[in-house]
């Protein structure tokens, strides 16, 4: 553990952790610390970031950031949905500007940043069906599904995987891979760490995880598998590669979705890194394990893209990876 994360754990705990403690979810509050504390990166050289606002029968909202030339990337076409996280009621692509970058930049892949509609104002399932919705754009703007992948983080991370379950049960081609960071999958907060790392999690306290699902789940039931995915049949999906720290309340939300994954036959692979806060890759390039989870994650994002043009047929054993 490097100082500068236990740096960042130290700031998580005195600054973010004690708002957690709190009852009830303080969604103006929540929106306007983000805005005010939020930090956005420049943007990497050779790069653009070029907004999308929506309008008319194109009603897509978000942020791209792709080669500023304009041409190909790494060759391959590849592309990245990315969905932020922020418990489906705060932050937008502009807080998650350090992951999407840097995942950018290494993978050497245009990213389309999501900015879903936002709970309580929208209710589920409005970020699933925008999430669905941005990726058949994707593909009716002549990407190949086979060239894309969906990610995301924490709320964002369930939403990647709810809208890849869904779009699997409405029949539509599947992307290439699915890649979560922290995810929550698990709005009934039934998992297991919920309570054992309850005191060690630097960010969350244990209880306050079922109480934040409410202004996303409204009159939904937390089980549902398309708000809950960690309930669904994970059958016939595409690799999945996970992240998430060992003290995190959420832990088992990751391992839960790993098992369940590898039980029904999909390639998975976990990795659990030794006391990196939730979504450590947002600390990036501050925190050097956050560089080093993305350099990972990119490294996935080529292998599946590339496995499903025929380059690299090798199936990857489902695996679990502690890292120090």
């Amino acid at each position: 553990m490097s100082w500068q994360s236990a740096l960042a754990c130290w700031y998580l705990r005195r600054q973010f952790r004690p708002q957690t403690l709190k009852p009830g979810v303080n969604v103006e509050k929540a929106r306007a610390l983000t805005a005010k504390r939020v930090w956005s990166p420049r943007v990497p050289g050779g790069w653009r970031l070029r907004e999308l606002y929506g309008s008319g029968d194109r009603p897509l909202r978000g942020e791209w950031i792709e080669r500023a030339d304009g041409g190909s990337t790494s060759g391959n076409g590849t592309t990245v949905l990315y969905c932020h996280g922020g418990g489906y009621y705060f932050c937008s692509p502009r807080t998650h500007r350090s992951i999407v970058f840097g995942l950018a930049t290494r993978a050497n892949a245009p990213i389309l940043s999501l900015d879903y509609r936002l709970a309580p104002e929208h209710r589920f399932p409005a970020a699933l069906d925008d999430a669905a919705a941005a990726y058949r754009q994707l593909i009716a703007d002549g990407t190949p599904h086979e060239s894309i992948v969906i990610a995301g983080d924490s709320a964002g991370g369930g939403l990647a995987l709810a809208t890849l379950i869904a779009l699997r049960d409405a029949g539509d081609p599947l992307p290439a891979g699915c890649l979560l960071f922290s995810p929550w999958t698990d709005l009934a907060a039934t998992g297991a760490t919920i309570r054992t790392n309850d005191g060690l999690d630097p960010m969350f306290s244990g209880p306050a995880i079922g109480p934040a699902a409410k202004p996303y789940l409204g009159e939904t039931s937390a089980t549902h598998p398309y708000a809950s995915p960690v309930y669904a049949d994970l059958h016939g999906l595409p690799p999945l590669f996970i992240m998430a720290g060992s003290t995190e309340v959420l832990l088992d939300d990751s391992q839960r979705v790993a098992d369940k994954a590898r039980a029904a036959g999909v390639d998975c692979e976990l990795e659990v890194w030794k006391k990196m806060p939730h979504v450590w890759p947002l600390f990036t390039p501050f925190i050097p394990e956050g560089g080093r989870a993305l350099d990972r994650a990119a490294a996935f994002v080529r292998r599946v893209t590339s496995a499903t043009r025929g380059r690299n047929t090798a199936a990857q054993p489902s695996s679990v990876t502690s890292i120090a």
